[in-house]
């Protein structure tokens, strides 16, 4: 097993030179949120959709235009409003009087990239368009269906304190988003050098493409072949389990939850840890992979009950019990 753990080393060691610079090309436009930048990188490596929940102005749109652009990939972003259909995410089918024949026009969800904006503000019947896209990586337009391209990416951002007019995301919908990141703000440090780069009426937020998109594909068949050893699987559904039967982990949270994490979580934790490691330029699976990105996937799929919000006890509140409480292989 050492040997194999060593060639995956090596491969791991080869195909993640990338990482390094791209997050030095992504660093001369973004000043801070490393956690968000590492996160996007993950949700590319795993193949996961990203949900982003944050204040206006945390760089959430501009973080993802510099991805595309140091990767060499296609970014779309749809702001989405009320008054939008479905077809205006997919496309439709035009009609032409001169020869009595229907052409398709795509929609801006066929890029590597695409940027849902404020996705909570547009109605079920265009949420639903999207989560076709999201779950089966295709899109049908009249009678023909049509691949997404690869790599593809949603990345959806919601804003925490703006409520009115808004369409809660389906608990179906939302377990599809691989993780959910809470971006916050930057540090007074990360601030002042914000104020140097960027206060002045000339910015130049470009930046040169790094990679080519095929090393992302490749990178991918490098991820999944990260060893993860059958005690770090017991754990991460010990972790999944204890979401929905606390009491036989000797956890007192029972009351608080109302609905556990879907299989979906174990799926997640594993993918996610795996690419963690990739990252790290590891080929195989810690315990401290697991714990770094369980908030992020878990955090959306625990429904927490009313004793908790009287208690003022969120899903990250419950986590953190959990992963406290858990032994650690």
């Amino acid at each position: 097993m050492s040997t194999g753990i060593t060639a995956i080393n090596e491969q791991v060691r080869q195909h993640s030179a990338f990482v390094a610079a791209l997050r030095a090309e992504i660093s001369t436009v973004i000043v801070g949120q490393t956690y968000l930048v590492d996160r996007l990188l993950l949700g590319l490596l795993a193949n996961g959709h990203l949900l982003l929940e944050g204040l206006p102005g945390l760089a959430k749109t501009l973080s993802v235009k510099t991805l595309a652009g140091a990767i060499h990939a296609t970014m779309q972003r749809i702001q989405f409003t009320p008054d939008l259909l479905p077809a205006d995410i997919i496309g439709t089918q035009l009609y032409n009087p001169k020869d009595g024949q229907f052409t398709t026009r795509k929609g801006p969800v066929f890029a590597n990239l695409v940027l849902a904006d404020e996705i909570n503000r547009a109605p079920a019947k265009v949420q639903s368009a999207l989560l076709e896209a999201m779950q089966e990586r295709q899109v049908t337009i009249g009678p023909e269906t049509f691949k997404l391209p690869e790599p593809f990416l949603v990345l959806a951002t919601q804003n925490p304190i703006e409520q009115e007019g808004t369409y809660p995301l389906p608990e179906a919908q939302v377990d599809r988003f691989m993780l959910k990141l809470k971006v916050t703000y930057p540090n007074r440090d990360e601030e002042r050098k914000i104020l140097d780069a960027m206060a002045s009426t000339t910015v130049n937020l470009s930046v040169r493409p790094v990679i080519e998109l095929k090393q992302i594909v490749e990178a991918r068949g490098v991820v999944d072949n990260i060893y993860v050893d059958d005690k770090i699987k017991d754990y991460i559904l010990a972790i999944v389990f204890a979401t929905r039967d606390p009491k036989e982990y000797q956890l007192d949270i029972g009351p608080f939850i109302r609905f556990g994490a879907s299989p979906r979580a174990t799926i997640y934790l594993t993918l996610a840890a795996k690419a963690h490691a990739f990252l790290q330029g590891r080929g195989y699976v810690t315990p401290q992979d697991v714990k770094s990105i369980a908030h992020d996937v878990l955090r959306h799929r625990i429904l927490v009950s009313y004793e908790a919000e009287a208690e003022e006890l969120t899903s990250e509140d419950l986590i953190t019990r959990i992963l406290n409480k858990l032994p650690v292989p």
